[in-house]
Order: structure tokens, then C-alpha cells, then sequence
């Protein structure tokens, strides 16, 4: 079980064979790595069911392959194309591959045991980040110069910046804490599979998810894909292209969970404080677990934030699926109350 997701088994995978499971979207939501945060936010776990699902068929017809099965509506236990949903989904059908243990001392991550276990049918455990603008408090903005990725500039402005070409990025996935690797760190992490090979996947599916948003007069800013590695193939897994994946914007105004995110930084920014020292405290003391050194725990949202995000989420998902799927304000007036927030 993730923070927003619960995971089925019905078969589980071998070291020869894909399994076959589901994933249940529930409406918790998490930020800042915290985990399951004290509220919920209605609908959302449907909206990133459909638009997960939307988004897997696009790439299944494109030729790229991946481990979703369709949608499971409420009704049923037979997975379908998200076509034939009268309904907004909340399971996604989908094959799994294995997940072997990571062993850990400290910080230290034991990635050759998990291979081991691994062996040609599993999980990679990268996930793989693509930006298609910079904005301001980017972590790429200290990691790296404007003239890297092509910008004619020497410093960063001071406004978010449009990149000529996406950066393609890699940063662990199952560490307690998440950092950016070099590539000679994401190419022995990433085992078997091959980096340049998972690299081209993430930017043919950067690729269809910002002319998908560009249809619906969204702007795919960023947002970040995980991979199988099934017997020297690559599918693209978990789930691609939602408002909680990935970040999206109308209008210059934010459309993805940055929105909450954000809310958070200015109204419980003791909270969010606390979160940066315990993180940085686990770092100094080599403890991967940075929760145990907080201390304090974050605050319910305000009835009119949690109203104001789920509608977000619903017309946003409208939008991007073209097809009024939930019942849901039109996407300028969702944009206005964000703004009021």
C-alpha cells in the first residue's frame, strides 16, 4: 500500500512470470513525503484512476508498452478500456512484477542484494523525472547552470523559465529519503535495465502527456514515470500523467497537487519547517527514518481548501480527458477559486 493507493494481489509474479493485481485510488493525498496526511479529498483517487488510465491506453496505441490492464468498474471484477466506463473508476487492473526487500545500515542502501533477488522481472527502483520548465524553488536551479540545459543565460531569472528541450532526470525511489543521482548512480541502480533505453521511454511519455494537456489547454510543466523490467523489455509503470504525478498549469495558475502543496508552505509553515530540520537531522545522524525527528504533526485543511482542491482535481480531469466524466464547475471557475485559496 502506498500513501494514496491501495495494491491488490491476485497473482503474484515470479521470477518468470508477470502477476496480475489492481491498484485502489483512495482520496488521501501526501505531500512533502510525509505520508498519509489527516484529511481526504473527495473524488480525487477516481480522478487519478481515469486520468492514469486515459493515459496508459494513449501510450499502449502509440507502441510503448506497459503494465496496465484497464479499469475495474464498481461493478465488476472484469477489467475494460476507460471508454466503456459510465462511471468515474476507482481500480486500475494491471500486471505486477517482484519487489524485492532493499536492505539498509543507516543511509546506506544494499541495491546488489536487491538484484540478487530481483533477477530479470522487477520493479526498477528509480523513478525517472522530466521537466519541461523550471520553476522558482526548483531543486534544478541549485544542482545545476542555466547554460546546461541549453538557456542563454548565466544565472536563473526570477520567474519560471521554459526550457528549449526537456531534462531528464533519475532519483531513487524506494530510499527513505529521495535523492538525485548522477548517471553512473542511476545506471548500477537501474541493474539490467538500460539507462539510455529508460531515458527514451520517459520522453516519449513527457511527449504525449504535454500535447495531451496542450489539447485541453493545460501546460505539462513536469512530473516523473517508474519502469518494469520484464526479460530485456521496459513497461511503464505505477501510474502516468495525473494532477498528483505530475505538475500541470492553466492559465499560469497551478493545476496539480503544488496547489496543496503550496497552501501548506504559507499556512502551516511551522509544520513544513519541522519537516526540512528532521530530514536534515536524519541526514547528519545516517538514520534513513526522518519521521521519528519531527515534531509536529501536520493540521486538518479548512472545509473551503478541501472543497476548492477536489474541484480542482474534478475539472482538471475533465479537461484532460475531454469528456465531462465527473460532475465537476467548468475548469476557469476550478481555476478561479484556486486562486482565491
Amino acid at each position: 500500500m502506498t500513501s494514496v493507493k491501495e495494491f491488490r494481489i491476485a497473482e503474484p509474479a515470479t521470477a518468470t512470470r508477470l502477476g496480475r493485481g489492481a491498484f485502489a485510488f483512495t482520496d488521501d493525498y501526501s505531500v512533502f513525503d510525509w505520508g498519509k496526511m489527516p484529511d481526504e479529498i473527495p473524488r480525487k483517487g477516481r480522478t487519478l484512476c481515469a486520468m492514469g488510465a486515459a493515459n496508459f491506453e494513449r501510450l499502449e496505441a502509440e507502441g510503448v508498452p506497459t503494465h496496465y490492464r484497464g479499469i475495474v468498474p464498481d461493478d465488476s471484477d472484469e477489467p475494460m478500456p476507460l471508454a466503456d466506463a459510465a462511471a468515474p473508476p476507482r481500480e486500475m487492473a494491471i500486471e505486477l512484477t517482484q519487489v524485492p526487500a532493499l536492505p539498509h545500515e543507516g543511509r546506506e542502501y544494499d541495491y546488489d542484494a536487491f538484484h540478487a533477488a530481483a533477477e530479470t522481472n522487477y520493479l526498477i527502483p528509480l523513478e525517472i523525472v522530466f521537466r519541461n520548465t523550471v520553476p522558482v524553488g526548483s531543486s534544478l536551479r541549485s544542482r545545476s547552470e542555466p547554460g546546461a540545459h541549453g538557456l542563454d543565460t548565466e544565472t536563473w531569472p526570477d520567474e519560471p523559465v521554459e526550457l528549449p528541450d526537456a531534462v531528464v532526470e533519475f532519483s531513487t525511489k524506494y530510499e527513505e529519503s529521495d535523492r538525485y543521482l548522477t548517471r553512473e548512480e542511476a545506471d548500477t541502480i537501474a541493474g539490467e535495465a538500460d539507462i539510455e533505453t529508460l531515458e527514451a521511454v520517459a520522453r516519449e511519455v513527457n511527449d504525449l502527456l504535454t500535447e495531451t494537456a496542450a489539447r485541453a489547454g493545460l501546460v505539462h510543466e513536469d512530473g516523473k514515470i517508474e519502469c518494469c523490467y520484464v526479460d530485456g523489455e521496459i513497461l511503464v509503470a505505477d501510474v502516468v500523467g495525473t494532477l498528483d504525478e505530475n505538475r500541470f498549469s492553466y492559465d499560469g495558475q497551478q493545476l496539480s497537487k503544488e496547489v496543496v502543496r503550496q497552501y501548506h508552505k504559507r499556512e502551516q509553515s511551522e509544520w513544513v519547517d519541522a519537516v526540512g530540520e528532521a530530514k536534515r537531522a536524519a541526514a547528519d545522524r545516517d538514520v534513513a527514518d526522518w519521521r521519528e525527528l519531527c515534531d509536529r504533526n501536520p493540521a486538518s485543511l479548512p472545509d473551503r481548501v478541501i472543497e476548492t482542491a477536489s474541484e480542482m482535481y474534478r475539472a482538471g480531469a475533465n479537461a484532460y480527458l475531454d469528456r465531462d466524466l465527473f460532475d465537476a464547475p467548468a475548469l476557469p471557475d476550478a481555476v478561479d477559486a484556486v486562486r482565491d485559496l
